[in-house]
């Protein structure tokens, strides 16, 4: 990747010249079955510039309450769009209660804020959602005159754990944001796509956020690569995640529940004494807390560090 990123050519994206980033975004977009593509320094200014393209002030966009568009990102489209955000719960398999979505549509009435959008999230805390649920969300965004959008941040671990194309899981949606670092393990990146109206709406909204770059292309080639490279092997770092959740459940006090994707979730019958501190000083770092938290697998964690992890987690938990 980074040899690829060396001998790149570059231009300067502002003004649309860089034929790398070029490349990228008609590359994710027909990928993802949509005319245009817009890249992106991350995931979170993808997320704020299409629901900036899609909503005026005074709109609503209505997403499910554990979304990274509604918990994750600072509420940028409230502070920088005058955008409401509606929350709506999120079931626990990680889909959203369309019924209860469907209930809070305002009227349009000059009373409330005008319903606009309709986003969803896939995967969700690790969690591909099954395509029907894509379906319905886009028969109720049709009922009601919505757009739809999906964070498909890690949409391709969805469609790895799914087995279905990158197309599958896009399918249906009028704007869909994936990333490509993470799993993916390109350093800087994610790319938003839509029609191409769409699109040269939310390249001005990059504009004004800051999120324009000049010679952008010596990123964008590490994006290409992860889309040549990385996408298949996403299914290691599922088995992975599978293994470190199986064999964490096998330790004393420790419990974790593996979300089908490259994410476990861990908690603790109890507080753990100076556990980052004691994992840190045996090579593994981590965030948890005493409640827990998230252990992610990438291209970067092998099988046997995996194994080694295990060892070390039970050596600091007994």
């Amino acid at each position: 990747m980074r040899d690829a990123m060396y001998v790149t050519e570059v231009g300067d994206d502002v003004i649309g010249g860089d034929p790398t980033v070029n490349k990228l975004e008609a590359t994710v977009a027909e990928m993802l079955g949509f005319e245009a593509g817009l890249y992106v320094p991350s995931g979170t200014q993808s997320n704020l510039c299409g629901l900036l393209a899609h909503c005026q002030r005074g709109d609503e966009y209505i997403v499910g309450d554990r979304a990274h568009a509604y918990r994750y990102e600072a509420g940028g489209g409230a502070v920088l769009g005058s955008i409401q955000p509606q929350p709506v719960r999120t079931l626990d398999d990680g889909r959203i209660d369309l019924e209860h979505a469907e209930s809070v549509i305002k009227p349009d009435n000059h009373h409330f804020a005008n319903s606009r959008l309709l986003a969803l999230e896939n995967t969700i805390d690790g969690t591909p959602l099954p395509l029907s649920h894509h379906r319905e969300a886009r028969s109720l965004a049709d009922t009601h005159g919505l757009g739809l959008h999906l964070d498909g941040a890690r949409l391709w671990n969805a469609a790895v754990a799914l087995g279905v194309t990158p197309g599958d899981v896009a399918a249906g949606f009028d704007s869909v944001s994936v990333c490509l670092s993470k799993g993916m393990g390109a350093p800087v990146g994610s790319v938003l796509v839509g029609s191409s109206d769409f699109i040269n709406e939310a390249r001005r909204w990059r504009k004004m956020l800051g999120g324009g770059m000049r010679q952008a292309g010596i990123i964008a080639a590490g994006c290409l690569y992860a889309l040549e490279h990385n996408i298949d092997r996403l299914a290691d770092d599922h088995v992975n995640a599978q293994r470190l959740a199986e064999g964490i459940n096998d330790i004393e006090a420790m419990h974790a529940r593996w979300t089908g994707t490259n994410m476990a979730f861990v908690t603790f019958d109890s507080p753990i004494d100076d556990l980052n501190a004691k994992l840190t000083a045996a090579g593994v770092s981590t965030l948890l807390s005493d409640e827990g938290g998230r252990l992610v697998t990438h291209l970067d964690v092998t099988s046997a560090e995996v194994e080694a992890t295990l060892v070390v987690l039970q050596q600091v938990t007994t």
